[in-house]
Parts: structure tokens; C-alpha cells; sequence
């Protein structure tokens, strides 16, 4: 049984590639300090003699005993609730638990896929993003924390690659939601769902004329285990190219949750937030034969019904 490290294995993403690596017949070792990630999210996998769980922050040494065939690294605080309140952990992460688990893999000969992210455009001035551009980042902006601890990581990586013959992927994620989503999250997706079922106010910035492109977690793990197992070894965006305004986005979750008290408010827009988002996905489609299959509608409903269970609606609501 081949042997996968998986860090940040207790956060939404990382959770669903725990269980899709131990669907596949791997033995998963998960990793998390629980800055962000949550037990709950990979609970039912303890009982599996397939999964060990290591509680541990990546900045520091790690061991692994016995042989690693590939690394997923997964961990970072990934909303801008997280790293805007957690700036100094989100540059750590990103600069020394990168460098940390490419000596893992180093060390174990082991195929290692980090994850990097959209964010490495900024505010970009191409569109769609197509992933030899080089992006449009404020370096000293409160977002230059996680845009640049991810620039980081795929400059190492590269480094490690090219110096060390590291045998690396690099996947850059699109806005991605689904089940185990944290509901004080921050991102437009918890933020828009928990306000909706509360019937507060739906917080959209600017005019709401901002765009983004969201891709169902299924999808995006299914894109993620293409790359692992493919030769390329430069970027691959991988995220759903189906655009959608942010005004709009709110007004499909309000449809959705059919709650009468919930409507749009409008709120200023923060520093150097994106304008627009979408990914060109032309890379994934010819290397790894990946394209989303989950249309948003669909998606927006199993979100739903798991955000149902997880938003506390006050007892005067």
C-alpha cells in the first residue's frame, strides 16, 4: 500500500483529498496543528487502519518514519479572516513548512503536490488568468501576507525541482466550496450561505459587480489527483471557468435558501481585493483530460443542505 503525507489534512480541502486518497488504496498519513482545520472534518476516518493522524505544525522539523511515495501539502490559513488575523503563521506556512515538507520529500524520494492558488494574479489586468502570467500582487497590502507566502512556495518548489530534482506538482486552486466549509469562514460562499439561513443581510462589497468562479470540492479533488499522478511539472490552474457576478452569486444563495428576511446589503470594498476571477482552464483540459462537471446549481444545493445543519440561527430569528 503506497503511503501519502497529507498536510493541512484537517481543513476543508485537505479533508476531502484524506478521503479520496484512502478511496484509492493509499495509506494517508494526515497532518494538522489545527490553527484552522477542525477534527470533525476527518473523524470518521480515525477508525481506518488506512489513516494515522499526526498532530503537528509543518514550521517545524518534521519526521516521518518509515518510507512516503507522494506529499499533498495543504495547509495554510486560506480566507482573509484567517491570514489578516493570523499574518506572521500564514508567511510561516507558506515559506518555512513549504521548505520543510520538500525536505520530507527530499529525503523520502517522494512525489510532493503543493498547493498554491488564484491569488498568485492579484488583481490581475489578464482575463481569464492562463498560468504564465505573472500576476498583479501589492507585496505590502494586508492580502500581500498570503499572496506572497504562496508566490513563495511555487518559487521554492521550482528550486527544489530544478536544483534538487525533486519530483514536484504545482496546482494553482480557483475559489472552491462544498461540504466542510468552516461557517465563520469569511469567504462569499460561508459568509453569503450562514447569512441567508439566519435572514441577516447578505454583506457584498463594492457594487457587487466584482466576479468569481467557483468550483464544486469534488471537481477540484478530482483535478487535484490528475496532476498528482501526471508528468507535468509547471502550474495548472485548476477551478470552474463559469464566471458569475458577486451580486448575482448572493441572489442565487437567497433563491436558494428561500429565507424572506434575507436580502443584499452593501458594504465598501476592501483593499486590493480582486475584480475579477476566472481561471483558463486550457492547460488542465489537455494534460490532465479534466474539466468540472458539477454545475453551480447543483453544487449550491449539497452545499446547502450541509450549511442547514452547521449555522446556528438564533432562538428570535
Amino acid at each position: 500500500m503506497k503511503r501519502v503525507l497529507i498536510t493541512g489534512a484537517a481543513g476543508f480541502l485537505g479533508s476531502h483529498l484524506c478521503d479520496r486518497m484512502i478511496k484509492e488504496g493509499y495509506h494517508v498519513i494526515g497532518m494538522d496543528n489545527l490553527l484552522t482545520g477542525s477534527l470533525k472534518n476527518i473523524e470518521h476516518l480515525f477508525p481506518l487502519k488506512e489513516f494515522e493522524f499526526y498532530y503537528h505544525d509543518i514550521t517545524k522539523y518534521i519526521h516521518i518514519p518509515s518510507e512516503l511515495d507522494y506529499i499533498l501539502h495543504f495547509a495554510s490559513p486560506a480566507s482573509p479572516i484567517d491570514y489578516l488575523k493570523m499574518p506572521i503563521q500564514t508567511l510561516k506556512v507558506g515559506a518555512l513548512g513549504t521548505h520543510n515538507v520538500l525536505g520530507v520529500a527530499k529525503s523520502k524520494q517522494a512525489r510532493i503536490l503543493v498547493a498554491s492558488t488564484s491569488e498568485v494574479y492579484g488583481d490581475p489586468l489578464v482575463h481569464p488568468q492562463y498560468e504564465e502570467y505573472w500576476g498583479n500582487v501589492n507585496p505590502i497590502g494586508p492580502r500581500g501576507v498570503y499572496d506572497e507566502a504562496k508566490r513563495f512556495l511555487e518559487a521554492i518548489t521550482m528550486a527544489y525541482h530544478t536544483f534538487h530534482k525533486v519530483d514536484t506538482r504545482i496546482v494553482r486552486i480557483f475559489n472552491t466550496y462544498g461540504p466542510r466549509m468552516r461557517v465563520e469562514d469569511g469567504r462569499v460562499l460561508p459568509a453569503f450561505f450562514s447569512q441567508a439561513i439566519r435572514g441577516e443581510g447578505l454583506t457584498v462589497f463594492g457594487d457587487g459587480g466584482q466576479t468569481r468562479s467557483f468550483c464544486y470540492v469534488d471537481d477540484l479533488v478530482e483535478g487535484i489527483y490528475r496532476l498528482l499522478l501526471s508528468d507535468y511539472t509547471q502550474p495548472v490552474n485548476v477551478g470552474n471557468p463559469d464566471e458569475i457576478t458577486i451580486g448575482a452569486f448572493a441572489e442565487e444563495v437567497i433563491a436558494l435558501v428561500g429565507n424572506p428576511k434575507a436580502r443584499v446589503i452593501y458594504k465598501p470594498l476592501p483593499i486590493d481585493d480582486p475584480k475579477i476571477r476566472q481561471p483558463d482552464i486550457t492547460k488542465a483540459r489537455a494534460i490532465l483530460g479534466w474539466e468540472p462537471k458539477v454545475p453551480r446549481a447543483e453544487g449550491l444545493k449539497r452545499t446547502f443542505e450541509y450549511f442547514k445543519e452547521e449555522v446556528k440561527v438564533p432562538q428570535n430569528a
